[in-house]
């Protein structure tokens, strides 16, 4: 067994073969994902601190992070707020005080007069001197000159009850292993793709990153720009592509229903419809519409601004499917959103003879039997409705097209689940996944390699942009009546109410007094309330009076961020924008402007803004632009956020960033189609290294 484990490949040997690292260690490393030697190897430092030089203590200045040397000269413990144990060293250029607010007696009784010790800490300002709070540091015998550090000292991610130094010690031992048997750290990338784009072998980039030499560039490191961090980069986008391109070569295998109905239902819909297509509506709905007639399922991400009219898109799909004799589900992610769709299909469709069914998890008894007898039998051709569309006792008889609605907000299971309805028929149902959170179209072919993208980057003609202004809270009178003014001139206006906390209850009941407060201040206006706590049905009946104009100002919680559709409405107030992030906003923000009147948003922020809060909100003042306001979220909170996959574990990169990394894109693409066309054999050791078993999640 012992011969194996020091012949195996690093990705399979545990962690725990290397000395020192027993079964607690063991367990709390496996808490962030840290249980192989290679899992090691990759976990790279955060930063690094330059331990190379000692510098005399009269050299020191406040915010240096240092290595010192210097004899104690006195320690005592002084007595304060906080009791303290000061150990005050000289070295002749000038004195450091070493304060300690945790010390045991026998720490004091070894930091005596005389000793001599070697300090590593952040130099700050004390009451009477430079100081530093709690040191690394080690007692120095003898009078011979100690080395200092060789290699810039890494600092690690981690994880309670992991020290610096047990990382330090525990990445000594991994290097040593790999030094000693580089072979068990594989270089699957081949050495012509490395040539082309001039990356270095695998073995010394790891080794580089983990003891960089002292005259490494740190900014250069930190940026993760040096050419050692690149190529490990490119590497792990490599295996993400490879994965999504299989996934993508896997579909194929799939057979999916072939929808070549007769278009009657789509020439009649198109004929009702009071406006025209954009170019960019027609360009995605011919996409589609090609796709649906394959043989193999369609995997399309139609995307677009706010107001763009993906909606009316993905009604020509379902009418293609429903010319077919299939079914199609729909899916929206809030009860809210899942109603929106409801009345725009049915207004589109009703005239044309299709019943719609709506499906939520708070439908119970004879019409939820009803409706699952309908869906089960076929009779019910298209459904729209909420996660409950996945659950176990939902049966479809024909289903041929699941459409997702801003499906970031779906965990890979969910939506696993959904197509899976499809395969009581022998094929898998087309999916047309939507989302009007725009993502720049190099990060999207990366993030979504195994789906088709759809871009619909043209707003319908005669909107016009909606002006934002920023305003304090103390301006609150100011801002009602301007809501006064604007709702006396029969236009309507939201009042949207956010907190910080991840609270339903809290949220409605701010809302709930955001309303009595307004309805005081503004007793000439008929004010609705809508927050996640009513019923279905009183929601239901607030947005249809605000729609038929029966109201003028409508306080909510950010239930409306998406689906709303109300013409007349040209002012939208949102309080504490802050604790929103970009794409949030700028869909609360896209509940007004949707028709031809001018548009303002409010956004009214309490006292003091930090810097990210004030860049967002800046960006919200300056822009309309719903790709350039992603651009900018993308920088602000990182690809996983705005991808959705921080919640639901797909895309999840070790090392590399969508974000910082975008210039390498379309290299890695290249490089990934070289190797799938030249290197095959070296696909799934390139996908098991980074992706290992979450390739399947991915498969949604």
């Amino acid at each position: 067994m012992k011969a194996k484990l020091e012949t195996q490949s690093l990705d399979v040997t545990p962690i725990t073969v290397l000395k020192g690292i027993g079964p607690r260690n063991a367990d709390r490393l496996a808490r962030i994902g840290v249980c192989t030697v290679q899992d090691l190897l990759f976990h790279l430092p955060s930063r690094y601190q330059d331990r190379t030089r000692v510098l005399p203590l009269g050299a020191l200045t406040p915010g240096d992070q240092a290595v010192v040397e210097g004899v104690v000269e006195f320690t005592e413990i002084r007595l304060g707020r906080r009791r303290s144990l000061l150990v005050r060293i000289a070295d002749g250029s000038g004195h450091l005080v070493l304060r300690f607010f945790h010390f045991s007696a026998a720490q004091k009784a070894g930091l005596t007069a005389g000793v001599r010790l070697r300090c590593f800490g952040e130099v700050r300002r004390g009451p009477a001197t430079l100081e530093m709070i709690h040191p690394e540091y080690d007692r120095i015998d003898g009078h011979e000159p100690v080395a200092a550090a060789e290699c810039l000292t890494p600092v690690y991610p981690t994880t309670e009850g992991m020290h610096q130094l047990t990382w330090r010690g525990m990445t000594d031992k991994a290097l040593a292993l790999l030094e000693a048997q580089p072979e068990r750290l594989p270089e699957w990338l081949p050495e012509q793709l490395r040539h082309r784009y001039r990356l270095p072998d695998l073995c010394t980039a790891v080794r580089y990153l983990h003891r960089p030499p002292p005259d490494a560039a740190q900014a250069e490191l930190l940026a993760g720009a040096h050419p050692a961090q690149r190529r490990l980069v490119f590497e792990e986008l490599v295996a993400h592509q490879l994965s999504l391109g299989r996934l993508r070569q896997r579909r194929r295998h799939h057979r999916a229903p072939v929808l070549n109905g007769a278009k009657s239902l789509r020439r009649q819909f198109l004929a009702n419809l009071p406006f025209s297509l954009t170019g960019a509506q027609r360009r995605a709905a011919d996409e589609i519409a090609a796709d649906l007639q394959q043989h193999c399922p369609m995997m399309r991400l139609l995307q677009g601004d706010v107001g763009s009219g993906k909606t009316v898109v993905a009604a020509l799909a379902a009418l293609q499917a429903l010319e077919s004799g299939h079914q199609v589900a729909l899916m929206a992610p809030t009860e809210l959103l899942s109603e929106q769709h409801l009345r725009s299909f049915r207004a589109w469709l009703s005239p044309l003879g299709i019943e719609i069914a709506w499906l939520t998890s708070r439908q119970k008894g004879r019409a939820r039997e009803l409706l699952l007898t309908g869906l089960a039998s076929g009779d019910a051709g298209l459904v729209v409705g909420t996660q409950a569309l996945f659950q176990a006792d939902v049966v479809f008889d024909r289903l041929g097209l699941v459409i997702i609605d801003e499906q970031h907000r779906f965990g890979v299971h969910q939506r696993m689940a959904l197509r899976e309805k499809g395969r009581e028929s022998g094929t898998i149902p087309h999916q047309l996944i939507m989302t009007a959170t725009p993502i720049p179209r190099t990060l999207a072919m990366t993030a979504y390699a195994d789906l088709d993208l759809s871009i619909i980057d043209e707003l319908p003609p005669g909107r016009i942009p909606v002006a934002t202004v920023v305003l304090p809270a103390s301006r609150r009178l100011d801002v009602v009546e301007r809501v006064r003014a604007a709702c006396t001139q029969q236009r309507q206006a939201y009042w949207v109410c956010t907190l910080i906390e991840e609270s339903e209850a809290l949220e409605a009941e701010a809302a709930e007094e955001t309303a009595a407060q307004l309805g005081q201040l503004l007793p000439e206006l008929r004010i609705g309330l809508v927050h996640g706590r009513l019923k279905a049905v009183d929601k239901e009946s607030v947005m249809l009076a605000f729609q038929r104009q029966e109201l003028d100002l409508l306080v909510a919680t950010t239930v409306i961020e998406v689906g709303v559709d109300v013409p007349n409405a040209s002012l939208m107030i949102i309080e504490n924008p802050e604790r929103l992030g970009l794409a949030q906003l700028h869909q609360l923000r896209g509940r007004v402007g949707r028709g031809a009147l001018e548009s303002h948003c409010v956004l009214m922020y309490q006292t003091p803004l930090s810097a990210n809060a004030r860049q967002r909100l800046g960006v919200m003042r300056e822009s309309n632009d719903g790709f350039l306001i992603a651009r900018k979220d993308l920088e602000l909170r990182g690809a996983g956020e705005v991808l959705g996959t921080r919640q639901t574990g797909e895309m999840q990169f070790r090392i590399a960033d969508l974000v910082r990394d975008e210039a390498l894109l379309e290299d890695v693409r290249q490089a990934a189609r070289s190797i799938l066309q030249h290197y095959p054999e070296r696909v799934a050791p390139l996908v098991k290294r980074w992706i290992g078993g979450r390739e399947q999640y991915i498969d949604a």
